[in-house]
C-alpha cells in the first residue's frame, strides 16, 4: 500500500480508529463551551471565543438532570449487581455442574444474544405491564438484567473454567458448601473476569435508550438518556445545552473506566487467550 511496510499500515489504521472515536467526544465538549450564536456564526469556528459554563448551569436549571443521573446510576448499578450474580451461578452451573445438553443451552445463549431489542419490545412490555411496574426502576432493572446475562454468563464462564477444581475440593473438605466455595474461592479468582462482565452489565444499561423510553415515561423514574430529548422543541435543537447534558453523561464511564481499566483490560486480553 502506496510503498508503506504493513507495521506502518497498522499504526495508521489504529491511529485513524482512535481519532474517529475520540473526535467526536471533543467536538461535543467544544459545542457546550460555545453560545447558540458562535456556534450558528459563519464561518465555524472549531475553538469557543469566549468558554463558557453556562450551558452546564442551564441544563440542570431546564431539566431534572440530577434527578435523570440519580434514576440511571440506580437502574445501571442494580442490574449490574443482579446480572453478575444470577450469571456467576449459570456460568458455575454450566462449567463445574454436570448439567445435560451443555452444549445446547451455550448455544442457546450466543443465539439469545443475537435478538434484536426491537423485537423483544412488545412481549417484555406486556410481562412488565402485567408485573404492575411499569413506570419504576425494577421496569429496567429486569429487563437490562436479561439483556446483558447472555455476554456475562459467557465472559465468567471462560474464567470458571480455568480455576482448579483442588481449590474447591479443598475449600469444601475444610466445611465450605458449593455456595461457598463458588463466592470465596472461585470469583475471587475471576476477579479480572467478573469486573469485565460489570462493566459490560453497567454501560449497557447506563446507554440504553429503546426501553427506557417505552418502559418508563414518567419524569421521576426517566433515565439520563431519554431525559437529554427533553431539551429539543418541535422547531429548536439547543445543540450547546444538549452537548453540556452529554458530556456530564459520559463523566460517570469514563470515571469508570479509568478507575477499572487495568482489570477491564486484563480481563478481556486474558478472555482473549482462554
Amino acid at each position: 500500500m502506496f510503498g508503506l511496510k504493513p507495521r506502518w499500515v497498522v499504526l495508521l489504521a489504529g491511529t485513524i480508529v482512535v481519532v474517529n472515536g475520540f473526535f467526536p467526544m471533543l467536538w461535543i465538549l467544544l459545542t457546550s463551551l460555545k453560545t447558540e450564536t458562535e456556534l450558528l456564526s459563519q464561518p465555524i469556528t472549531y475553538l469557543p471565543d469566549r468558554p463558557t459554563l453556562a450551558n452546564y448551569h442551564k441544563a440542570f436549571a431546564d431539566q431534572p438532570l440530577h434527578l435523570f443521573l440519580f434514576n440511571s446510576f440506580m437502574v445501571s448499578t442494580l442490574s449490574t449487581l443482579l446480572c453478575v450474580t444470577v450469571s456467576a451461578f449459570a456460568a458455575y452451573a454450566l462449567v463445574r455442574l454436570k448439567v445435560p445438553f451443555r452444549n445446547l443451552i451455550l448455544s442457546s445463549i450466543l443465539v439469545v444474544a443475537m435478538f434484536p431489542l426491537i423485537s423483544l419490545i412488545v412481549p417484555l412490555f406486556q410481562t412488565m405491564r402485567l408485573l404492575g411496574i411499569l413506570n419504576t426502576w425494577w421496569a429496567l432493572v429486569l429487563p437490562y438484567t436479561v439483556l446483558s446475562m447472555p455476554v456475562c454468563t459467557l465472559v465468567l464462564a471462560s474464567f470458571f473454567q480455568d480455576i482448579p477444581h483442588d481449590l474447591e475440593s479443598a475449600a469444601m473438605i475444610d466445611g465450605c458448601s458449593r455456595f461457598g466455595a463458588l463466592w470465596r474461592i472461585v470469583v475471587p479468582l475471576s476477579a479480572p473476569g467478573v469486573f469485565t462482565a460489570a462493566i459490560l452489565a453497567f454501560v449497557n444499561a447506563w446507554d440504553e435508550f429503546l426501553l427506557a423510553l417505552t418502559f418508563a415515561n414518567r419524569v421521576e423514574v426517566r433515565t439520563l438518556p431519554v431525559g437529554i430529548t427533553l431539551y429539543q422543541s418541535e422547531f429548536a435543537f439547543p445543540w450547546p445545552l444538549i452537548s453540556a447534558a452529554l458530556i456530564v453523561a459520559l463523566i460517570p464511564i469514563t470515571v469508570l473506566i479509568a478507575v477499572f481499566q487495568e482489570r477491564v483490560v486484563s480481563g478481556l486480553t486474558a478472555g482473549g487467550l482462554k
